[in-house]
C-alpha cells in the first residue's frame, strides 16, 4: 500500500486531483504518524485532531465537486507556536504567556494557507520566544532529532523541522531571526527557506524587529516554492511587507543552474571551523553544481564576523519581548534568555545604532558581492546535530562563544542583510547525521535560491524526502 506520509505536497495535490486518495485519508495517516512519534521526538505542543479531520472532510468535498479552494487544498500543514493560529493559544514556549483569551486571529501566513484550504494539524515546539538555535523550553521540554533521539533537532523551528522529517505533514511554517529555519532544516535533513525580509508578511511584528522572517520547511524545494506562492501574498497588517510577486515561484523552478555564477565559501575565509564530515559532504554537492553547468568559483564574501553587532540587536529584542514581565514571571524564564535579556536591557541607543551601521555596511558588501556572483554557497551549519538539551555543543574546537551564535556563523549574517537563504539536505556525515548546504542570493531573488535547491533535488544530490522512523535509529 502507498505510504501517504511519504508524499510531498505537490504529489498530494496531484493525487487529490486524480482521485487516487483523499484529504481525509492523508490527514488520518499523518495524524497517526504524529501521535506515534510524538512521545519520542516531542515536535508538537498541540495536535488538533478533530479540527484537522473536519478541515480534511471539507477539503474532500471541494475536490469531489472539482472546486478546490487553492493550490494547497487538503495539504497537511503545521504551524510553529510563535505564529498566531485562531482556535487555540500561541504560548511561544513560555510559562509567562497565559493560555486564556479569545485567540481568534491568524497570522498572515496562516490566514493565506487557511484561505487556500490547507489542513492544520497543530502547533510545533519552539524555544521560549524563539530566542536560540536549539529547541527546548520551560513550557514544552526538549525536542529531539529524528535521526538520533539523543541529539537536538536544532531551532528555533525545531518542532517544525522534526515534524516534516518524520512524516507528520509535508509542509511547516517556521520563523527565522538568525537561522531558525535553516539550522533545524540542516539538522533534520529537510529543506528550509528564509525568504527575503518582507516577502512573507508577519503580524504581530516581532520584538526582534527586521531580523525576523517567516518561511517554509518542506520535503523539497518544489514544496517550499508551492508554499511560498501562498504565504507571500500581501497582508495589510504588515506595513513592512513587500508588494505582490509577479509570477509564480513554482513556475521559476525549472531553469536549472547552467551558467549560474556560484561562489563557494567553505569557511568564510577561514573564520569558521567546520567539521570535516560536514565540509566533505558540502564540497561534493558543490562539485555536483559544477557538473550541472554552474560556473563555480571558490570565493569568500568581504566581511568579518558581525556577531557582536548581531548580539546587540538580538539581545535588545530579548529585552523587548520580556519587557513587561514582573520579577516572578522573569524567574520562570529559560535561564539563558533571562541572561541575555539583562544584557539587552543595558544596551544604549548609540550602541544600538552602531550595530545598525554594521548591518548596513554588511548589506552594502553583499550587494557588491552579488554583482559578481548569483549565489553564495556555504555549509548551513559547521556541525551536525549535537546533544539535546544544551545551547552550545560541548568541546567543539574553535567555537569560542558561550551562546548559540558561536556555532551558527553561516546563518545570522544573512538575517542582518535580509537576503533569501535556504538549507538543502545534501547527505549525511559518518555518523549518519544530516548535513545542509546553504544557498544565499541577492535580496528579492528567492526564485534563484529555490531554483538551485530544486536542481540539486532533480539531480539526486539533495536528500531527505523520505520520512524518518526514530525507532529505527
Amino acid at each position: 500500500m502507498m505510504d501517504l506520509t511519504r508524499l510531498t505536497a505537490v504529489r498530494l495535490v496531484e493525487g487529490y486531483r486524480k482521485g487516487e486518495f483523499s484529504p481525509v485519508e492523508v490527514t488520518r495517516a499523518v495524524l497517526e504518524r504524529a501521535e506515534r512519534v510524538q512521545p519520542a521526538v516531542n515536535a508538537f505542543v498541540r495536535l488538533d485532531v478533530d479540527t484537522a479531520l473536519e478541515q480534511a472532510r471539507a477539503s474532500e468535498a471541494r475536490w469531489r465537486r472539482g472546486e478546490p479552494a487553492g493550490v494547497v487544498d487538503g495539504v497537511p500543514v503545521t504551524v510553529k507556536d510563535i505564529l498566531l493560529m485562531r482556535g487555540g493559544p500561541t504560548l511561544k514556549g513560555s510559562k509567562t504567556v497565559s493560555a486564556e483569551g479569545r485567540w481568534d486571529e491568524d497570522a498572515p501566513s496562516v490566514a493565506r494557507l487557511r484561505e487556500q484550504g490547507a489542513v492544520f494539524l497543530g502547533k510545533t515546539t519552539t524555544p521560549e520566544f524563539g530566542w536560540k538555535g536549539v529547541t527546548d523550553s520551560p513550557l514544552s521540554g526538549v525536542t529531539r532529532n529524528p535521526y538520533d533521539l539523543s541529539r537536538t533537532a536544532g531551532g528555533s523551528s525545531g518542532g517544525a523541522a522534526a515534524a516534516v522529517a518524520v512524516g507528520a505533514g509535508p509542509l511547516a511554517l517556521g520563523t527565522d531571526g538568525g537561522g531558525s529555519v535553516r539550522i533545524p532544516a540542516a539538522f533534520c535533513g529537510v529543506f528550509g527557506l528564509k525568504p527575503t525580509y518582507g516577502r512573507v508578511p508577519l503580524y504581530p511584528a516581532s520584538a526582534f524587529g527586521t531580523l525576523a522572517h517567516v518561511g517554509p520547511l518542506a520535503r523539497d524545494a518544489a514544496d517550499a516554492a508551492l508554499m511560498l506562492d501562498v504565504i507571500s501574498r500581501p497582508d495589510a497588517r504588515d506595513w513592512s511587507a513587500l508588494g505582490p510577486v509577479s509570477g509564480s515561484f513554482m513556475d521559476a523552478l525549472g531553469g536549472g543552474v547552467r551558467g549560474l555564477r556560484v561562489a563557494y565559501s567553505a569557511s568564510l575565509g577561514g573564520q569558521v571551523a567546520v567539521q570535516p564530515g560536514v565540509g566533505s559532504v558540502v564540497r561534493r554537492a558543490v562539485e555536483a553544481l559544477a557538473g550541472l553547468g554552474a560556473y563555480v568559483s571558490e570565493a569568500d564574501p568581504d566581511f568579518a564576523d558581525p556577531v557582536d553587532a548581531f548580539h546587540v540587536l538580538w539581545f535588545s529584542g530579548a529585552a523587548r519581548v520580556t519587557q513587561r514581565l514582573g520579577a516572578r514571571e522573569r524567574s520562570l524564564l529559560d535561564p539563558g534568555l533571562r541572561e541575555i535579556r539583562g544584557v539587552g536591557a543595558r544596551v544604549s541607543a548609540l550602541e544600538y545604532l552602531a550595530a545598525v551601521d554594521v548591518r548596513m555596511d554588511l548589506g552594502r558588501r553583499m550587494g557588491a558581492f552579488h554583482e559578481r556572483y548569483d549565489v553564495l554557497v556555504t555549509p548551513s551549519v559547521p556541525v551536525t546535530a549535537f546533544e539535546a538539551g544544551v545551547e552550545v555543543p560541548r568541546g567543539v574546537r574553535g567555537m569560542g562563544y558561550r551562546r548559540w551564535t558561536g556555532w551558527t556563523p553561516f546563518t545570522y549574517p544573512f538575517n542582518m542583510t535580509q537576503q533569501p537563504a535556504a538549507s538543502v539536505p545534501v547527505g549525511v556525515d559518518g555518523e549518519g547525521l544530516p548535513v545542509g548546504l546553504q544557498v544565499v542570493a541577492a535580496r528579492h531573488r528567492d526564485d534563484v535560491v529555490l531554483r538551485v535547491g530544486h536542481a540539486l533535488y532533480e539531480a539526486g544530490v539533495a536528500e531527505g524526502c523520505r520520512p524518518v522512523d526514530p525507532a529505527a535509529h
